[in-house]
């Protein structure tokens, strides 16, 4: 490899960068902030419980000169841009932002009220333009990196979800829209459309016995979940400069659930018809 080369997965790759995880007390958002944390970034997170945050900073890093974490509501422009004032006080200007806060649950437009569609767009278009917005000034320009957490029903209409997939097509054409404006100022906005990923609350809930679990991943090209280093590992390329002509773009880590229902088996030989060799 030429000595000149960028490598994503080199050993503290992230040495001297400052990130800002939202949404991080638990599954994939505070996955990715620990294996930022281990390439070499100090990190800040954030999200609504006091309780949760403080003890999930001690799990990206029991070093507070390595990891801090912050209670806010995203949905809170003002203590979100408090969040990025007092990260960027502490560990300087801010060269990764990811919004993944989110809130959801299945429901048939018919019986959904008007305040439960408010609330998952509150939660997570809004709160991703506020964290986005909010840390705008503080970004190290040029060479910034901004993601959020978007899921493949931002392009793909499903069956009771009217509410998350609108607020999640919005995260879609705001990564493109903000790309645009903040591109020619050095920054990078992407997102990240995770698809079935074990060990998260979704997934508890979507397959709750061993057979909805299988049905579920006999849907699936590659056949199982997807793990919160996959999406942790998409994060680390996109934040490095392996992907520094990439942006306005929505990477699907999804074993294929994108691509639609993939249960029959295209390696098994043709059904013969009766009586033909």
């Amino acid at each position: 490899m030429n000595d000149d080369m960028n490598d994503a997965f080199r050993p503290r790759i992230l040495e001297g960068k400052v990130a800002v995880v939202a949404g991080a007390s638990g599954g994939i958002n505070l996955g990715i902030a620990q294996h930022l944390c281990r390439a070499g970034a100090r990190v800040a997170i954030l999200s609504r419980s006091a309780e949760r945050i403080e003890a999930a900073a001690r799990a990206v890093s029991p070093d507070p000169a390595e990891a801090i974490g912050f209670a806010a509501d995203v949905r809170d422009y003002d203590a979100v841009s408090g969040v990025f004032s007092r990260t960027a006080l502490r560990f300087g200007p801010i060269d990764i932002v990811v919004s993944g806060a989110a809130g959801n649950f299945h429901a048939p437009a018919a019986q959904l009220s008007s305040n439960g569609f408010r609330t998952v767009i509150e939660i997570d278009l809004i709160g991703t333009f506020n964290v986005l917005r909010a840390s705008f000034e503080h970004l190290r320009r040029p060479g910034a990196s901004l993601m959020s957490i978007t899921a493949p029903g931002g392009s793909h209409p499903s069956m009771f979800q009217s509410h998350a997939n609108s607020a999640k097509a919005g995260i879609n054409m705001l990564t493109k829209c903000l790309a645009m404006e903040w591109g020619p100022g050095g920054v990078r906005v992407n997102a990240i459309s995770p698809g079935p990923i074990a060990g998260t609350e979704g997934m508890a809930r979507l397959a709750a016995t061993p057979e909805r679990e299988a049905l579920l991943k006999g849907r699936l090209a590659l056949r199982d979940y997807g793990s919160k280093r996959d999406i942790a590992d998409v994060a680390l390329f996109l934040c490095s400069d392996n992907s520094r002509y990439i942006t306005g773009t929505v990477i699907d880590c999804d074993g294929g659930s994108a691509l639609g229902d993939a249960s029959g088996d295209a390696l098994a030989p043709p059904a013969r018809a009766a009586g033909k060799p």
